[in-house]
Formats: C-alpha cells, structure tokens, sequence
C-alpha cells in the first residue's frame, strides 16, 4: 500500500499542482509552489528504490524505469529551482508577464506529470498519450516568449513532433495488431506483461513493420537525424529552463519507450533484430551532429546540437545492446541528462547577463562572471567526455563494449566524441576566457542546481557506489 500510495502521488502532485498553479497570480507564491510540487514528487519517487507496487493493468514499476523515474523527477525539482531566479529576471526586463508565469508554472507541472505517467504506464496507448500530452506542454511553453522566432519555432516543433507521434501510434496500433490472434481483443493487448509473456506467438512481420514506424516516431522525439529539426530552434527560442528539461527530461522519456517496444521485438524469435536499426541511426545522429556544431554561432543551438550528439550515442550503445552496451547505456543517459541541464542553467544567466545568446557577443566569462564562467567551464569539460566526470566513464564503456565486436563502428564513435571535443572547446576559449565582450550586466544566478548536477557527474566519475552498479546491471539486463 505504501508503494502504491508513492506512485499515486509522483502522478497526483504534479497534476494537482497544474490545476492549482493556473489558478493563482502572484508569480512568487507560484514559483515557491513550483518547486514545492517538484520536491514532492522526487521525494515519494525516492521509495521506489527500496518499495514498489506489484505490476497491474495501469502501471508498472521495475529496475528500468526506476532509473528513468528518480532522474526525472530529481532534474525537474532543480529545473524548478533554477526556473525560479531565472523568471524573476525575464519578468523584470518585460519579456514574460505575471499572466504569462501562471501559465508557465501551471505547464511545468503538467509537463512533469505527462512524463511521469509516461514512464510508469503498463499500457502502451497510455504511455503513447502521456508522451503526448508532455510534447504539447513544451510547445506552449517553447513559444511563451510571442515573439516571431519563438512562435516559428513552436511550430516547426508543433508540427515535427506530431508527425513523429503519428507514426509512434501507428507502430502502436500494429504492435496491438499483432497481439490480438494471441491475446484476444480488448485491454490485454496493450500491456506491457502480457505483450512480453506472448510475444512469441505474435506475427514477426507486423512486429517488424511496427518497429520501423516505432523507430521514426518516438526517435523524432529523441531527437534522431534526420527528424531533428525541431530540437535547436525550440532550445534556442524557448526559455532556458525549458532548454534543460528537454535536453534533460523529454528526450530520454522518448528513448524510454523505443527501449521498450526494442525489448518486446527482441522476445520474438522470428522478428529482426532491432540493434542494427538503433546502430545506423545513432551514429548518423551521432556524427552529422558533431560536425554541425562548428557551424553554430547561438550558444544555445550549439548545445542543443551537442545533445543530438549525445543521444545519438545513447541510442548507438543500446543498438550495441549485450550487458556492456546497455550499462554503457543507461550511465550514459544519466550522466548527460544531469551535466547539460547544468549547462543550461548557466548559460541561460550568462545570456541574461550579456543580454545575448550570441557567442561573438560575449567573452571573458570567467573574469567578468566567475562562478557561471567556471561552471560553464566545468559543464564543457564534463559534456566533452574528460576525466574525472562519469561521462568519460560512460562513453569509455561505450567505446570498449563496440571495439570488442565491431573495431570499424568504435572508431566511428570515437570520431564523432572527437569532432564534438574539438567544436566545445574552440567555443568555449571563445565565451569563457580571454577580453571581456558584451554587457556585464547583474544576474541572481541560482548556483545550487548547478553545483549538484556537477558535483554529481564528478562523483559518478571518481566512484560508483556498488549498490548503483547493480541497480543499473539489473535495469541492462532487462534490455536483453
């Protein structure tokens, strides 16, 4: 029961909190609000490691979505932190009003609860709503802003995004198509347990034809070429916050659900095999995306591209798939959803400071800004891949899990780490050292979401804990 009573509540806080805060109007009660909800629902989803509801028809908890769970909710609680000093400043130079912030709290949490029931949803028509519901919460508030850009860039992720979710329904539907012969029509087939524990009667074609459509759709989602379009004009047009949580949150709640249908494929004797699939488009991802962030002179495009180069070799280390490749995996997306909403954090106060997000515009951050310079520093350095961060620990295991089995795509990988290395830190000589450019202007940056995802990252980097590794062993092998 009191496992049951925490995963109620990780979806009943942040949907009752949306009602609420749509209803209230002074924007400092709702940002403390804002985070309050936040705190909530990392707290009650923190029972989850040691207590969790048996497996029914609506929901599911086990060892993988856990770890997807806890970062959820864990980025969201110190995006709202950070949401809040940020939004007092967009609300004093005009470009949000207290009408404006009641919407944007009310959406946050929205978001949240769409990628919450998302993750711990046993039906997967369910599970395809609530990603929905979390896509059209970030459109909203991608384009907050009005002006021309934002709205263009709403849209373009409005109409990109439903276009990749109509495939993932239509996956969806011929996965329910294949499992009527064997289960029977109506709720049985949709859930997650009696897809699995049947999955070896269903009808391999349309399993096949189903994860293709699967593949395109949710991967839009993720941001995969060549459906990423959408991803560097939201980051670059939405506010800062949103930025983070779609670099840190959305995105993996999206992989989440291709990891699962690659699970259901997987138990299907006659079906393909979906590694090879995740493979090609993960490291095309990968390395198109490498190469663009030489191109980009928005600081926020550029890390929006460094995402879709990170992703790309999350979804490359899945498609590797063995119990390396997974675990590669899985610390991988963890590590990065923590270090580059960091990032974000800082660089939306540094482009509130220089009053631009243009590069050429802003220079000599560690002089004239230390702590956000130092910490954006220290954000490149970990997104990058260097030690002491986990992420060298986690793309390590990436490199040495494909060496074993295929040199030719290792080198590729590590290609594309080295191509993105080289572009992080011409721009960052650039923006962090060097003369002082652009405005200097004040900022109340929030140094506490920063310093713990940092801190965090490094600490994964120098020691895991034993009973972390199992988790995540446990969470790998259920990937197959």
């Amino acid at each position: 029961m009191i496992a049951l009573g925490a995963l109620i509540a990780v979806l009943a806080v942040p949907l009752g909190g949306a009602a609420l805060l749509a209803l209230l109007a002074d924007y400092r009660l709702t940002a403390r609000l804002n985070i309050l909800f936040s705190l909530v629902a990392f707290l009650f989803s923190l029972s989850f490691l040691f207590r969790r509801p048996p497996p029914g028809p609506l929901f599911m908890i086990d060892d993988l979505n856990v770890v997807f769970i806890v970062l959820n909710t864990f980025v969201g609680f110190t995006t709202s932190l950070f949401s809040a000093g940020y939004i007092g400043h967009e609300l004093e130079t005009g470009r949000l009003t207290p009408a404006t912030l009641r919407f944007y709290h009310a959406m946050y949490q929205l978001m949240l609860f769409g990628m919450n029931l998302a993750l711990v949803a046993a039906n997967i028509g369910v599970m395809w709503a609530a990603v929905e519901l979390a896509t059209l919460s970030t459109v909203m508030m991608v384009g907050i802003y009005r002006t021309h850009e934002a709205i263009e860039a709403a849209w373009k992720y409005f109409i990109l995004g439903s276009v990749g979710i109509a495939l993932a329904l239509f996956g969806t539907i011929l996965v329910y198509l294949a499992a009527r012969p064997v289960v029977g029509e109506g709720n049985a087939g949709m859930i997650w347990t009696v897809l699995l524990a049947h999955a070896r009667g269903f009808d391999p074609a349309l399993l096949d034809t189903a994860f293709v459509f699967l593949l395109l759709g949710y991967g839009t989602k993720v941001g995969l070429v060549p459906m990423h379009a959408w991803l560097p004009d939201a980051h670059a047009e939405g506010p800062t916050p949103i930025s983070a949580v779609l670099s840190g949150l959305l995105l993996n709640v999206a992989l989440y659900a291709l990891l699962r249908f690659k699970i259901l494929l997987a138990a299907c004797p006659g079906a393909i095999a979906p590694g090879p699939l995740m493979v090609a488009l993960g490291l095309v991802s990968a390395l198109l995306a490498a190469f663009m962030l030489y191109r980009r002179r928005d600081i926020k495009r550029l890390f929006a591209y460094s995402s879709i180069e990170q992703m790309g070799i999350i979804v490359f280390a899945f498609g590797m798939a063995g119990p390396l490749g997974n675990l590669a995996g899985l610390l991988q997306m963890a590590m990065h959803s923590l270090t580059k909403s960091a990032i974000f954090f800082s660089v939306g106060h540094v482009a509130q400071a220089k009053g631009t997000q243009r590069m050429e515009e802003m220079g000599g951050l560690t002089e004239s800004h230390p702590l956000l310079g130092w910490t954006l520093v220290a954000g490149v350095v970990a997104i990058a891949g260097l030690p002491p961060f986990g992420i060298f620990t986690s793309e390590f295991l990436v490199v040495s899990s494909s060496f074993a089995r295929v040199p030719l795509l290792a080198a590729a990988v590590v290609l594309a780490l080295l191509v993105a290395f080289g572009a992080l830190f011409v721009r960052l000589g650039g923006i962090a050292f060097g003369p002082v450019r652009g405005e200097v202007g004040p900022v109340r940056a929030s140094s506490f979401p920063i310093f713990a995802h940092l801190l965090l990252v490094l600490a994964a980097g120098l020691w895991l804990p034993p009973p972390l590794i199992s988790w995540f062993r446990h969470a790998a092998a259920l990937l197959g």
